[in-house]
C-alpha cells in the first residue's frame, strides 16, 4: 500500500506564488508517476501536471502550462507543486495521485490519492 500526504496549501493574493509537497510512503516505487489534480466546488476532479519517477518527463494541463512547476526529489519520495502567478480560478482543493505505469492525466490513471489540501486564491 501506497500513503500520499500534501501539504503546503493555504491563503494566497492573486499573482502570487505557493508551493505544494507531496510525500510518498509504504510500498513505494521507482518506476510509475506522480500526478496532482484539483477540485474546486461544484466541478469535476481535473488534471493539472503528472511527471515520471525514472525520467523526470512532466505533463501539464493548459491552463497551468507556464505558470506551475511539477518536480520530484527520488530520494525523498517527495513531489513538488510550485505555483506562480496563481488566479482566483486557481482555488480548489489540491490532490497528489500516483500510480505504477506512467504520467497520465485521467483521474482513473491513478490508483492512490492523498486527502487534498486546499489552496485558496484572493483577488
Amino acid at each position: 500500500q501506497v500513503q500520499l500526504v500534501e501539504s503546503g496549501g493555504g491563503l494566497v493574493q492573486a499573482g502570487g506564488s505557493l508551493r505544494l509537497s507531496c510525500a510518498a510512503s509504504g510500498r513505494t516505487f521507482s518506476s510509475g508517476a506522480m500526478g496532482w489534480f484539483r477540485q474546486a466546488p461544484g466541478k469535476e476532479r481535473e488534471f493539472v501536471a503528472a511527471i515520471t519517477w525514472n525520467s523526470g518527463s512532466t505533463n501539464y494541463a493548459g491552463s497551468v502550462k507556464g505558470r506551475f512547476a511539477i518536480s520530484r526529489d527520488n530520494a525523498q519520495n517527495t513531489v513538488y507543486l510550485q505555483m506562480n502567478s496563481v488566479r482566483p480560478e486557481d482555488t480548489a482543493v489540491y490532490y497528489c495521485a500516483a500510480n505504477r505505469w506512467g504520467a497520465g492525466t485521467g483521474r482513473y490513471d491513478y490508483d492512490y490519492w492523498g486527502q487534498g489540501t486546499q489552496v485558496t486564491v484572493s483577488s
